[in-house]
């Protein structure tokens, strides 16, 4: 019932996460109806990504194929010696748009997953050693996701660094608790119990 090229449009687009049969239908009837710029476009722009973006060597935080590093890491300002670990690139924008972190970012590729097949050797952790190590680092920041892999791969990460460091590297962790506006009466027990664990002196 559905013309075979639009089917292969379709199929393509249910295959990204959190687009269901029914919203990847929709999404390519839209772009059948549209203008076929707006599918060229959306075409070229998919054909170009492969080629034109790459992941920086040193902080593994997405750049284009003609940086060498991380703008971010480049950057003379910045403090090397404070490293932030997120799971993901995308997580350094949101940090970053709090416009209230002055140092560096490391990024680890995904979280521990055994379910998922995702081992601690997948990951870049090794890489953040010799970061540690090449460029002083005192401060490890970590900022895993708050689910049951982010809260795995934190306290693996803290273990690893504490073997292979020892006490004189610091290691933190986001804080995590009530959210500015939420109601006490809606707010899950695990939110209360690290909001009462990471309570502060006022």
């Amino acid at each position: 019932m559905i013309p075979e090229a639009l089917q292969k449009v379709i199929d393509a687009l249910g295959s990204l996460p959190g687009v269901g049969a029914r919203t990847a239908e929709r999404y390519g009837y839209f772009l059948l109806k549209s203008e076929p710029t707006v599918a060229n476009r959306l075409g070229e722009s998919l054909a170009q990504l492969h080629e034109e973006v790459a992941f920086c060597p040193k902080t593994f935080a997405l750049i284009d194929r003609s940086q060498t590093v991380s703008p971010l890491y480049d950057d003379p300002n910045r403090d090397k010696t404070t490293v932030i670990v997120v799971e993901e690139p995308l997580d350094i924008i949101s940090l970053e748009n709090t416009h209230s972190f002055n140092g560096t970012y490391h990024v680890l590729g995904g979280a521990i997953s055994p379910l998922s097949g995702i081992t601690p050797d997948e990951l870049h952790f090794g890489e953040l050693l010799d970061r540690i190590a090449d460029d002083g680092v005192r401060e490890i920041i970590i900022a895993t996701n708050a689910s049951v892999e982010g809260e795995s791969t934190a306290i693996f990460l803290t273990n690893f660094l504490r073997e292979q460091i020892g006490s004189d590297l610091r290691i933190t962790r986001l804080a995590r608790g009530i959210p500015i506006g939420a109601d006490l009466g809606y707010t899950d027990s695990m939110t209360l119990t690290h909001a009462l664990t990471g309570r502060q002196i006022l």
